[in-house]
């Protein structure tokens, strides 16, 4: 009996994807919720799993084609494996994953960075994987080129920072091999974008084309939230079970402000404005496929430790590549913070159709004025980029300043229950 394997469907922000790598090949037998191809869309990657066990009896759809939701890519013959079975017990050949494990299973973005840099099949068994299940991740890879080039060990990575509390990795491209950096030739590489990669830009040319960006500037004292957060970290990562970093404080703070002012959480639809009554917060997350921003749900009613909660679940699952077309979509605010690079000062672009995002800088000591004296503080510069087609300078300017003076006067993050 042939079974069709059909793309799954895509949300309706999302019309078309692409066949990453092919997992299996045709005339193999696949497992049923064995993962035949890897499947990307402009949000994520999804993992097909086959429908049912048999042999891969034809590869409609190859790597690299674009496809649409419900269309036939291959056909299982379960038929065929019914009559490749052993005769010892009846079980079902072992897939090649199972039957070799010393192959790694390299997630699709690890194996094209692993084939950029020309690594063979006995340095890919080398690397230790970090992801679901023990998958090889881009980092894991990044990780492994890294220690090469200096000579270290490859047994251990780098432990991935938090998106909110400390620095984290940026994907590094080698723009030569080894080879070419032995010889001295210079080469050009060719690389296609990926479809995260091609999205971005699409959206980015159509928040700059589409609306009348203007940003305003403001700077915080970032010592109560500091004072406050080393007073508590310990009891509440004891109570919480998750630490206790800066971004929660700041989307408490966007929160507020936005409630003052809806205008800020408000979008554009043709001739009209329609106002949110709630308050979906995008979280800008750095991913090895690019950058993301997976949305915090009713960020109003969530308490500090369930905002720490979510954010480390979703960069974690960003670096993962398991976040849904769901969590990436929607969202009337966004942050994010170039500070955890050491960005000093920046102008983010809007996400649209959101009318407004916050960019976050790094905090710095520098000299202020307190009652008449000069004093050492550490401030953070704030940007507040804007929709000037619906939002007015005074409501931009009065928003920032509300997130201003919610920093630097919080309140207990152990007060909410």
């Amino acid at each position: 009996m042939l079974i069709e394997v059909k793309v799954p469907m895509l949300s309706e922000s999302v019309a078309e994807a692409t066949l990453v790598s092919w997992h299996k090949k045709q005339g193999e037998t696949v497992a049923r919720d064995e993962n035949l191809v890897d499947v990307e869309t402009d949000k994520v990657v999804l993992e097909l799993p086959a429908p049912q066990t048999g042999v891969l009896k034809a590869i409609i759809k190859n790597d690299g084609a674009t496809v649409t939701s419900g269309e036939v890519i291959a056909t299982i013959d379960t038929e065929a494996e019914k009559a490749a079975k052993p005769e010892t017990g009846g079980a079902a050949p072992e897939t090649a994953q199972e039957a070799d494990p010393t192959i790694p299973m390299l997630m699709p973005a690890a194996r094209k960075l692993a084939e950029e840099n020309h690594l063979k099949t006995a340095e890919t068994q080398a690397i230790k994987g970090t992801g679901k299940g023990g998958r090889i991740t881009r980092e894991d890879v990044q990780a492994y080129i890294q220690h090469r080039a200096t000579n270290s060990p490859t047994d251990s990575h780098p432990e991935s920072a938090s998106v909110h509390d400390e620095k984290a990795a940026e994907p590094v491209e080698m723009s030569r091999t080894p080879e070419a950096t032995e010889t001295g030739e210079r080469i050009d590489r060719r690389v296609t974008m990926s479809r995260l990669r091609m999205r971005i830009a699409e959206r980015l040319i159509e928040s700059q084309s589409t609306a009348a960006i203007l940003t305003t500037f403001n700077e915080v004292n970032m010592q109560s939230v500091i004072e406050l957060r080393n007073r508590y970290r310990a009891e509440f990562e004891k109570e919480h079970g998750v630490k206790l970093g800066f971004m929660s404080f700041f989307v408490k703070a966007a929160v507020a402000a936005l409630k003052k002012y809806p205008i800020v959480n408000a979008s554009v639809e043709g001739n009209e404005i329609i106002y949110h009554d709630y308050y979906d917060i995008g979280i800008a997350v750095s991913s090895p496929r690019g950058l993301v921003v997976p949305i915090l749900r009713n960020a109003d009613r969530l308490t500090m430790a369930q905002i720490e909660q979510q954010i480390a679940d979703l960069a974690k699952r960003a670096r993962d590549g398991k976040l849904t077309i769901e969590e990436l979509t929607g969202g009337t605010f966004s942050i994010t913070n170039g500070g955890v690079y050491g960005s000093m000062m920046s102008t983010p672009i809007i996400n649209p159709p959101q009318s407004a995002i916050l960019g976050i800088h790094a905090t710095k000591d520098r000299p202020v004025v307190e009652n008449g004296q000069i004093v050492i503080r550490p401030v953070c510069y704030l940007a507040l980029s804007y929709d000037h087609r619906i939002i007015d300078g005074r409501e931009a300017v009065l928003s920032l300043v509300a997130i201003k003076e919610a920093l630097e006067y919080p309140m207990s993050p152990l007060l909410e229950t």
